[in-house]
């Protein structure tokens, strides 16, 4: 008797299975799974402005919305300050937050608008008024977030299946002056667990991975930059009390992870 008869023979439901997924096109690739990574809910602070994601530094937290921004206290989630853009202004489609120095670089897009447009829109911490903005000129994409490491910057251009493929999403890297370095797509099998959206929030986090999200997957997903090839490599995936959206890591505890429930208008904070 052949070897695959043998497996036929032995094995029948598990063969017509891969026999179903190969004659359908479907692919059954193994996902990754959290590889050791826990996470631990801490806390939650109710926040009007947490629709779309959350910075963080050493003493509040930012939470943000299309046009608007809460400044928060850390500990207690007593809201400070904030600032809020009209309706139909110039801030149309605020994203993921990174505060660094002082100031706030918020991603923002037209979105849904087309032709695409996206900017790094920069506000004082202190006075939480806008002090500067990045341009791109042509981005491949809207602009959902982007996060210093080493001086360079990684920004994710995203692609929405109500407008166009979102296989089409990129991670886009710069040096200091904005200048394009390279580029790198998502894994095919990460696209499909985006659920026709993209990566709604990414940073680099413990252990010096680059970790994103989704739009609503309660998931955290942690990728590898390859050395060669053009596309990321997808090592983790961490079950997260947080509804996809935009996070962002503690400056200070370096395992605290600040993220949204969009639905309740919630702060969560975690330790992973």
């Amino acid at each position: 008797m052949s070897e695959a008869l043998m497996v036929v023979c032995m094995k029948p439901p598990l063969f017509l299975f891969a026999l179903l997924c190969v004659l359908c096109g479907h692919s059954f690739a193994a996902i990754p799974g959290a590889g050791g990574w826990r996470h631990e809910e801490l806390r939650r602070f109710q926040a009007a402005e947490a629709n779309q994601g959350v910075a963080v530094d050493a003493e509040f937290f930012y939470a943000i919305d299309n046009h608007a921004l809460g400044k928060y206290r850390k500990h207690t989630g007593a809201r400070v300050g904030g600032w809020d853009g009209p309706k139909g202004g110039r801030i149309q489609h605020l994203n993921a937050g990174l505060v660094r120095d002082g100031r706030l670089y918020c991603a923002h897009s037209n979105y849904p608008k087309l032709p695409a447009e996206s900017s790094v829109e920069i506000w004082d911490t202190a006075t939480m008024q806008p002090v500067g903005q990045q341009h791109f000129e042509q981005p491949p994409g809207s602009l959902t977030w982007a996060v210093q490491r080493q001086g360079e910057w990684f920004a994710c251009f995203a692609h929405y299946k109500g407008t166009s493929d979102p296989a089409r999403s990129v991670v886009v890297r710069y040096d200091a002056q904005w200048r394009r370095l390279g580029s790198w797509s998502f894994p095919a099998e990460l696209i499909q667990r985006f659920a026709g959206s993209s990566a709604s929030g990414g940073a680099f986090g413990p252990g010096g991975g680059l970790f994103v999200t989704g739009h609503d997957a309660k998931e955290l997903y942690m990728l590898g930059l390859p050395e060669t090839g053009p596309v990321l490599e997808w090592t983790a995936t961490i079950p997260i009390s947080a509804e996809g959206q935009a996070f962002c890591w503690d400056p200070v505890e370096t395992n605290l992870l600040y993220s949204i429930s969009r639905r309740a208008k919630e702060v969560i904070v975690s330790r992973v």
